[in-house]
C-alpha cells in the first residue's frame, strides 16, 4: 500500500474503524489522515490495544497491596518477594492467530510474553498456559492441539525457559476460535526495575533486536475482530518467531541495563513500532521523531505503513542516554543483533514518522492512546439458572463411573502435552507439571514460588458472577495447596462480540466477582489482558477468564504435594462437615460425562469458607503436619483421591458417603481439600479444625493395596490408570494430527 491512496469508507471498515470513529479521527487532526496514518490510528484504537470496551470496568479491580511494586499500565506486573527481589509477570491472549497459523501463532505468543517480562529486567524463570480448543470429534481438534503444543514447546524449549503447568481442556464452543493464554514470570532485583515512560528532550531513539518484515502486518487489528469464512486470507497477518534471536536479545538487553544505558524500554509487540513509539513518549509527556530510513528491514521496498503496523517478533524499542551509545551498540553488535537509532525524543507532543525524507505521519502523541474511544456499552446480565433437580439423573455406580470421566477429555492426564515442554531447564523446578500448583525456587535464595491458572468457562456461562468468583477462589486453592501464602494475580479476559449486551453482561459480571473474589482474599490484580470479539460467524466461545495466580514459600523444602506419602496416613477432607461430603452437581463434569447435560447453576463460592479453610491447610503444610495435600475441583472427591493414589502408586480405602453418592463422590462443592495425615496427628488437627471453624472430617484412609475401595466396592489402580493416561495419546495418535 502507498500513501497516495484514498481514504474511503470501505478502506476505514477495512481497519476495524467505525464511522463515529472515523470521525473523532478528523475532529483531532483536522484533516484527512494519510494512509500511514489511519494505520497508526487503526493500530492504537482497536480493541487489542485500547481496551475501548473493557477500560470502565478493568478501573474497577484491586491493583494495590502490601507487596504490590507495579501494577497495571506496564509490560508486567511486579511484586515484592522480600531480600531485595521482586518477581514479575503477567499473562497476555494468541488466540485468533494460533487458530489460524496454530505453531507460530503460540510460539509468537510465548515470545511476546516472555519479552514483557524481560523488558522490565527480569530473568524468565518460569512459563504456564491455558489452552482451549473444540470438541475432540471435530475435524480441526486435532491440528490445534498438534500445532499448539508443538509451538509452546519450540519456542519455550529452545529460549530455555522451563513450561511447568497449565490448563488444556475442550468444548464445542471453541470449534472455532481455540485459546491460547500464555503466562511468563521472572526475577529481579528491587532496585533493577526497568519502565516504559519516556524521559529527557533530544535523546536518541534505539531500535533493538531483529529486522523489521512484513509478517503481522496487521495483526493487532485482527485480533480485535470476530472470525468469518475468509478466516484464511488473515493468515499474512501471523507472526513468525526465532526463539534462538530472542535468548540473544534477553541477554543483550540484561546486559545494556546493566550498563545503565537505558532510559526507557518498550517491547515492540501488538502494533509493533507504533504503539512501542506511542507509549514510550505519551507516558513521557514527549513527542517522538521516527525516521524509517534507519529502521533496519529484511524485505525490499517496505512502505511506511508496512513498517509501522509490522509485528515482526524479537524488537524493543528504546530511548538510550547519548553518553552511552558506544557502549550500548557493542553489546549488542557482540551478540549478533540489530542497533540502529531511528529517532529522537522532542518536546512537541507530536508523534512524526518520515520515510525517504517525506512526512508520512504528523499526529498528537497523547491523543492517540489518551482519546480512544472508551465505551459504556450496553449489557444483559444472565438469568439465573434453575435449581438441578434430582429427577433424570442416572443411577451409574461409583466403578463405572470414576474410570470414564478419568478418561474424559477434560479430566484424563495432559501427560502427552506436558513432556513435550521442558519443565526442568534451569534446573529449579520444585514441582513439575500435573500437580496443584508448579513450584519453582528462587535461585540464590531458600525461597520458591507457586504458579498456578485457573477458570472453569461453564461456570462462567452458567453465572459469570460465581464464575468469576470461583476462578479466582480456585487459583488460590491451588497455590495454598503448595504450601504458598498466594500474593498477587494477573488475568486474560476472554470473550465473545461485546457490542452484543448478553456477551457484554457476561463481562461485567464476571470482572465484578473476580474483583470481589480478589479483594476479599487479599488477592490482587497487577496485570493482564482482555481479549474479545472471540467469535466465528456469530457463535462465541464460552467466557473464559483466566486467572493465573503466583505464591511465596519461604523455603522451598515446605512445598505440598498430591502424592499420598504412605499407607496407614487418614485422609482428611477439609471444608466439609461429616456426612456431607459433596452435595452440588450443577454444571458438574460428572453431570456433562455420565448424564449428557450441561444444565442448573454452578457451585456458590463461600469467600469467608476459603480464606479459613485455605489458612488452616497452609499452616498444616508449613509445620510438616499435612503429608499431602491436594484441593478439590472438577470431578470432586473421588476424581481428587484417584489423582493422588495414581501419583503415588498407593491405594485409599474410603467409608460409604451418607446421602445420594454421585453428589457426595463427584460433587463440585467449593472450597475443600483433601489432606493426609500420620494417624496419631488426625485426631488433634479435627480439634484445632473446629477451634478455627473449619469444617473438616474423616474420610478414610491411605492403603498399600493398588485398589482404590469406597464401602464394599473396588476399581483396581490399573484400570484407573490405563483409563487416565490413554486417552489423550489415542486422541493425538491420528494421521491427521498434523495436517489441516
Amino acid at each position: 500500500m502507498t500513501d497516495d491512496i484514498a481514504i474511503t469508507p470501505a478502506l476505514v471498515a477495512e481497519h476495524g474503524l467505525k464511522p463515529d470513529e472515523y470521525e473523532r479521527i478528523l475532529g483531532l487532526i483536522g484533516r484527512e489522515p494519510s494512509l500511514t496514518e489511519l494505520g497508526i490510528f487503526s493500530a492504537m484504537w482497536n480493541e487489542h490495544c485500547s481496551y475501548k470496551s473493557s477500560k470502565r470496568w478493568l478501573r474497577t479491580l484491586p491493583t494495590t497491596g502490601a507487596v504490590v511494586v507495579q501494577g497495571p499500565g506496564e509490560n508486567a506486573g511486579v511484586v515484592d518477594i522480600g531480600d531485595g527481589l521482586v518477581a514479575v509477570f503477567k499473562m497476555e491472549s494468541h488466540n485468533h492467530p494460533s487458530y489460524i497459523e496454530p505453531y507460530q501463532g503460540a510460539a509468537t505468543g510465548v515470545g511476546g510474553i516472555l519479552r514483557d517480562v524481560f523488558t522490565m529486567g527480569a530473568r524468565p524463570v518460569a512459563a504456564l498456559n491455558a489452552l482451549r480448543f473444540g470438541e475432540p470429534s471435530h475435524p480441526r481438534t486435532r491440528h490445534l492441539v498438534a500445532g499448539v503444543v508443538a509451538g509452546i514447546g519450540g519456542y519455550g524449549n529452545s529460549f530455555g525457559v522451563p513450561t511447568v503447568g497449565g490448563e488444556v481442556n475442550f468444548h464445542r464452543r471453541f470449534n472455532g476460535n481455540c485459546l491460547v493464554n500464555a503466562f511468563a514470570l521472572g526475577i529481579a532485583r528491587s532496585d533493577g526495575i526497568f519502565y516504559s515512560k519516556a524521559k529527557g528532550v533530544g535523546l536518541p531513539v534505539v531500535y533493538l533486536g531483529a529486522k523489521t518484515g512484513r509478517d503481522g502486518v496487521g495483526g493487532a487489528t485482527m485480533a480485535s475482530a470476530e472470525f468469518d469464512e475468509r478466516i484464511e486470507e488473515k493468515r499474512p497477518t501471523v507472526q513468525v518467531g526465532d526463539p534462538f534471536t530472542e535468548k540473544r536479545l534477553l541477554e543483550a538487553c540484561l546486559e545494556l541495563m546493566a550498563s545503565g544505558a537505558v532510559v526507557a524500554i518498550q517491547d515492540m509487540g501488538a502494533a509493533g513500532l507504533t504503539s512501542s513509539a506511542v507509549e514510550m513518549g505519551a507516558k513521557g509527556d514527549l513527542g517522538i521523531e521516527l525516521d524509517l530510513d534507519r529502521v533496519p528491514t529484511r524485505e525490499e521496498g517496505m512502505t511506511a505503513y508496512e513498517m509501522m503496523l509490522s509485528e515482526s517478533q524479537e524488537r524493543m524499542l528504546m530511548v538510550l542516554r547519548p553518553e552511552k551509545r558506544a557502549e550500548a551498540e557493542a553489546i549488542f553488535r557482540k551478540w549478533g543483533l540489530d542497533f540502529a537509532e531511528v529517532g529522537r525524543t522532542t518536546d512537541d507532543l507530536r508523534f512524526r514518522v518520515l520515510r525517504h525524507g517525506a512526512v508520512m505521519a504528523d499526529l498528537p502523541i497523547k491523543e492517540l492512546g489518551n482519546e480512544a474511544p472508551q465505551y459504556d456499552r450496553p449489557w444483559r446480565a444472565p438469568a439465573p439458572l434453575p435449581p438441578l433437580g434430582p429427577a433424570g439423573l442416572p443411577g451409574t455406580s461409583w466403578t463405572e463411573a470414576l474410570p470414564r470421566l478419568l478418561g474424559s477429555p477434560d479430566l484424563s492426564s495432559r501427560r502427552w502435552v506436558w513432556e513435550q515442554y521442558d519443565h526442568l531447564v534451569q534446573g529449579n523446578t520444585v514441582r513439575k507439571p500435573g500437580g496443584d500448583a508448579a513450584v519453582v525456587r528462587v535461585e540464590g535464595t531458600e525461597k520458591a514460588l507457586a504458579l498456578s491458572v485457573d477458570v472453569t468457562p461453564r461456570y462462567v456461562e452458567a453465572d459469570p458472577y460465581q464464575g468469576g468468583m470461583q476462578a479466582v477462589a480456585e487459583c488460590w486453592r491451588n497455590l495454598t495447596a503448595a504450601g504458598a501464602d498466594p500474593l498477587a494475580v494477573t488475568d486474560n479476559l476472554n470473550f465473545g462480540n461485546p457490542e452484543k449486551p448478553e456477551i457484554m453482561g457476561q463481562f461485567v459480571r464476571a470482572v465484578e466477582g473476580i474483583g470481589e473474589a480478589c479483594r476479599r482474599l487479599a488477592f490482587p490484580i497487577v496485570s493482564g489482558n482482555v481479549s474479545l470479539y472471540n467469535e466465528t460467524q456469530g457463535e462465541a466461545i464460552l467466557p473464559t477468564p483466566a486467572i493465573a495466580g503466583v505464591g511465596l514459600l519461604p523455603d522451598w523444602r515446605l512445598a505440598a504435594a498430591l502424592t499420598f506419602a504412605q499407607a496407614g496416613d487418614e485422609i482428611l477432607l477439609i471444608g466439609a462437615p461429616a456426612g456431607a461430603w459433596g452435595t452440588h452437581l450443577g454444571q458438574s463434569v460428572w453431570l456433562r460425562e455420565i448424564a449428557g447435560r450441561e444444565e442448573g447453576p454452578p457451585p456458590p463460592v463461600d469467600l469467608d469458607a476459603e480464606k479459613r479453610n485455605g489458612d488452616f491447610v497452609r499452616d498444616l503444610i508449613r509445620t510438616r503436619r499435612a503429608t499431602a495435600a491436594h484441593d478439590l475441583s472438577d470431578g470432586g472427591l473421588l476424581v481428587a483421591v484417584a489423582e493422588m493414589a495414581l501419583a503415588a502408586g498407593l491405594g485409599a480405602e474410603l467409608a460409604e458417603p451418607r446421602g445420594p453418592a454421585a453428589a457426595a463422590l463427584f460433587g463440585e462443592d467449593q472450597g475443600r481439600y483433601l489432606v493426609t495425615l500420620r494417624t496419631d496427628e488426625a485426631a488433634p488437627v479435627l480439634e484445632a479444625a473446629a477451634a478455627a471453624g473449619v469444617a473438616a472430617c474423616r474420610i478414610g484412609r491411605v492403603s498399600g493395596r493398588a485398589e482404590l475401595r469406597v464401602g464394599g466396592e473396588a476399581v483396581s489402580l490399573s484400570d484407573l490408570r490405563a483409563a487416565h493416561e490413554g486417552w489423550f495419546p489415542a486422541f493425538m495418535d491420528a494421521p491427521d494430527a498434523l495436517t489441516d
